[in-house]
């Protein structure tokens, strides 16, 4: 995942490309006259990039933010997100694309491409969901929950196509195979999840754009007030909106009892103690309390509102375990996703 930005400054290079055209190396992408770099994020997995910030002289705020491919596997990622971010730019209206980065430049980096994409205002909606007692109050659970939902909203009315049957996504069961052959909780991981999937396919609603990892890490916030989305990646300009629903709901329950030690009770959460991994979903899905009605009601009115059959929530949020456990970068993140899925063909 890219690392997302602090502030929004106003761009002030007329140019970028041709400032950085030619550079062939890190120094030749961070060196850019009239800007400070600082470089912010470098992974190791097979999506690695390497992400700059480029700050212009004189000013605390970054102006750009630079992401560049060190794999082929990375490149096609950032591929990916040049194309639905310029595909947006050309139909998001309002307030809804001034929270989407702008495509700056593209430049080629070692033969791959790099993006040069506008720095958004804000801060991580983690941050604030890791802060002392956060998740313990339901206020502010609920304002994180209508922030994203809202926007969501947004998002799918303005790009909203031709209401087909729901298909979340097809090629999950060949993927999974090839990924978990072997793991003997796979059986009833493909059982339930083909299951749910036949059953989301009775009801229907519109393609829309999709942004494909939209959890809090990639949500940027100013106040009270949602001020960016990054990380498109794994975006497309039509797709199924309700995997963007469930990816949400999923990695807010998915942290909750992350400060807290084994075997104790989750504060606010009288339902949920901290024990095996996933503990905070099995809560979300099964459990009495407010959070998971919270989690519930957030998945069956965006499912209503989208057209669906709201009582299909469950299935929906199902077959978004299964689709981490397919695509999830890290391989034991995902094989827990799996396990996870298997447990619940158990409760039934």
């Amino acid at each position: 995942m890219s690392t997302p930005l602090i502030q929004l400054a106003k761009p002030v290079v007329s140019d970028l490309s041709l400032l950085m055209a030619g550079a062939e190396d890190l120094d030749g992408l961070i060196d850019v006259p009239g800007m400070h770099s600082i470089v912010v994020g470098i992974s190791k997995d097979p999506n690695a990039k390497i992400v700059v910030l480029l700050i212009p002289n004189g000013d605390r705020l970054p102006a750009y933010v630079v992401k560049v491919p060190t794999t082929d596997i990375a490149a096609a990622s950032v591929e990916s997100e040049i194309h639905t971010l310029s595909a947006l730019e050309r139909v998001l209206p309002g307030w809804v694309g001034r929270q989407v980065p702008r495509v700056e430049a593209v430049l080629h980096f070692k033969g791959r491409p790099a993006l040069v994409m506008t720095a958004l205002a804000g801060t991580p909606m983690t941050t604030g969901y890791h802060r002392w007692r956060h998740t313990a109050r339901p206020s502010r659970v609920a304002a994180d929950f209508e922030m994203a939902g809202n926007w969501l909203a947004a998002l799918q009315a303005a790009t909203a196509g031709p209401r087909r049957p729901v298909e979340l996504c097809s090629g999950l069961a060949d993927t999974l195979r090839s990924r978990f052959a072997g793991d003997t909780w796979l059986p009833p991981a493909l059982e339930i999840m083909g299951e749910a999937r036949r059953r989301l396919a009775t009801t229907a609603a519109p393609r829309t754009a999709v942004h494909g990892d939209f959890w809090a890490g990639n949500i940027l916030v100013d106040g009270n007030e949602l001020s960016g989305v990054v990380d498109w990646e794994a975006g497309s300009t039509s797709g199924e909106p309700m995997r963007d629903l469930v990816r949400f709901a999923l990695s807010y329950a998915l942290y909750l009892d992350r400060h807290v030690l084994s075997g104790v009770r989750v504060p606010g959460h009288n339902g949920l103690r901290v024990g095996s991994w996933g503990a905070g979903i099995e809560y979300a899905v099964s459990a009495q309390g407010w959070f998971p009605d919270l989690f519930r009601r957030f998945l069956q009115g965006g499912m209503a509102r989208l057209g669906a059959d709201p009582r299909f929530w469950r299935e929906a949020v199902l077959v978004g375990i299964s689709e981490v456990a397919a695509v999830a970068d890290h391989i034991e993140f995902a094989r827990r996703h799996l396990h996870l899925l298997a447990k619940f063909s158990e409760t039934g």
